[in-house]
């Protein structure tokens, strides 16, 4: 597996190395995939899935963020055919997307509808705050979509007067869905 360098900080983010392994599970990207982003902050999610869907959109409503993203990529390798686009979510939505990951949780019910609507074969989201992953869950549930919810939280250990401590970090909550699964009760999609 290929380190992902992240030389420039955008503030926020980025999603944990572990987080990136299991939603890199969930997403399942191969080389035909059309990935969007939706939220790429420090464009950590962007670089490992350029590295296996043949194309990536990455949607990110602060410039400055983009422009983390930007020199993020540019300390990477990846096959993958890559768009930043400076917009705030749904707008400028791709049509033709596969799979979406919402990095975050702004206008987030606005992007599965249209998500849904442009036919996405799957849409993975994380949440950070307990209650927003609520409401994300309920959303997931009212649109069909909700597969598999995951709380990952992870802790790394360090030493502590020659023994071994753990220093946790916050939960993430994982919202899975694949719409053309549950959209076809017989299960023959």
């Amino acid at each position: 597996m290929q380190a992902t360098k992240l030389p420039n900080d955008a503030k926020a983010g980025p999603t944990k190395p572990e987080v990136r392994a299991v939603l890199a599970r969930k997403l399942a990207l191969g080389p035909d995939d059309h990935f969007v982003e939706v939220g790429s902050c420090t464009g950590a999610v962007t670089i490992e899935a350029a590295r296996h869907a043949g194309r990536v959109t990455a949607l990110e409503r602060k410039a400055e963020r983009l422009e983390a993203t930007r020199a993020n990529l540019a300390a990477n390798e990846y096959d993958a055919d890559v768009q930043l686009v400076n917009a705030e979510a749904p707008e400028r939505l791709p049509e033709d997307g596969d799979v979406v990951f919402l990095g975050g949780s702004r206008n987030y019910e606005r992007v599965l509808d249209d998500a849904v609507a442009a036919g996405y074969d799957r849409i993975v989201m994380n949440v950070s705050r307990l209650e927003v992953a609520g409401e994300a869950a309920r959303a997931f549930r009212d649109r069909d979509l909700l597969d598999e919810v995951l709380c990952l939280q992870m802790a790394t250990g360090y030493d502590l007067a020659g023994a071994t401590s753990f220093d946790a970090d916050n939960p993430v909550y994982m919202l899975v869905g694949e719409p053309s699964s549950n959209n076809d009760p017989g299960g023959t999609a």
